[in-house]
């Protein structure tokens, strides 16, 4: 989907390009105002003037544009010498919200909830700029453990992969769907967290009787005798961010033509990976091998994809409703309005 700019949003892109021309050719006093442009926020800059675009995102397959846009160098050809580009690859949510709070990043994929987060702590400088994601999450149980519905899951031990992330809050919103709720708040199910490579040898001995878990580890746990209880398409309908992109208010203000340059590149890695996704899986499967050295099997990533959408287009419904279980279990203090998450 073709993300639209109002006219107020593109904020005189010829006169911010003149302003940022003007500064490389300038002497000292101009070199020390891009210095305080650094300072305020606005990226890091190389020596010659070239702005850069710090972004970050995660090894996993949920976060696939942003692998595919690296793996080809999409980005770093749309800018051609106009911007470079700089790529961090983070583990969780927290270390991106607070690399972008550092103004260590510009642009950030990320988890739904994290992002509500970062736009709550901090009042409205980090906002959620486009979708990547939905979907692609299972709710799977220990072989045995005679877990067959949410019901079920009253006194046992269920695990997500980090307290405060977007499984941890798809899992609140599904208890309450059904009228159950976490031990820390009063409830009957204990949840903990558990890294999602530790998940099969806690069910093997015993520690957990169910986990809610992202692709591509569904699949892997399923293919290790796990027994699905609900698919990604029973748990919030199935329409529901998993990845989206956040920016910098700040870098966004004053880099228009970089952010929107980087939304247009987004916009035809989506469509470039659904047109042929059986080879963009081979690409982005690499990409993580290349990064992390683990490959993922032929039919793993295959059958994770069976449960993932890929859109730039955000569902507002669902982003909503995790700020209100946010809201409602004490993990913010109020959700944001649309005017205040979103870029304007």
């Amino acid at each position: 989907m073709k993300h639209k700019f109002t006219k107020k949003q593109q904020l005189n892109h010829k006169d911010t390009r003149n302003r940022f021309k003007k500064g490389i050719v300038l002497s000292l006093a101009t070199s020390l105002l891009l210095s305080a442009l650094i300072l305020s926020g606005c990226g890091s800059n190389d020596a010659d003037g070239t702005p850069t675009v710090n972004i970050g995102y995660f090894n996993n397959v949920t976060h696939i544009q942003a692998l595919y846009m690296k793996s080809q160098g999409m980005l770093e050809e749309a800018y051609g010498d106009t911007a470079q580009v700089e790529w961090t690859a983070f583990n969780a949510g927290p270390a991106e919200v607070e690399a972008l709070f550092s103004e260590s990043i510009d642009i950030g994929y990320i988890g739904p909830f994290p992002a509500i987060n970062a736009n709550v702590k901090s009042e409205g400088d980090i906002l959620v700029l486009s979708a990547a994601t939905q979907g692609g999450a299972v709710l799977i149980a220990r072989a045995g453990s005679g877990i067959e519905s949410v019901d079920d899951l009253d006194g046992k031990n269920v695990a997500i992969p980090q307290i405060g992330n977007t499984q941890h809050l798809t899992l609140l919103a599904l208890l309450d769907e059904y009228g159950l709720k976490d031990k820390s708040t009063g409830g009957t199910v204990n949840i903990c967290a558990i890294s999602n490579a530790d998940v099969a040898n806690c069910m093997n001995r015993g520690d957990i009787d169910a986990a809610l878990v992202p692709e591509p580890w569904g699949a892997t746990l399923l293919a290790q005798g796990a027994e699905l209880v609900l698919d990604y398409d029973e748990i919030m309908g199935g329409d529901y961010d998993v990845a989206v992109i956040v920016v910098r208010k700040e870098f966004y203000e004053q880099f228009p033509e970089i952010v929107e340059t980087f939304l247009e590149q987004h916009e035809l890695a989506t469509e470039e990976i659904n047109a042929n996704i059986e080879e963009s899986l081979t690409i982005i499967n690499n990409e993580i091998h290349a990064s992390t050295g683990k490959l993922l099997t032929d039919e793993i990533i295959t059958e994770a994809f069976t449960r993932i959408a890929i859109s730039s287009e955000i569902n507002k419904a669902s982003i909503q409703a995790f700020g209100e279980i946010s809201e409602k279990q004490g993990l913010i203090h109020e959700a944001p309005t649309d005017t205040e998450l979103y870029v304007k």
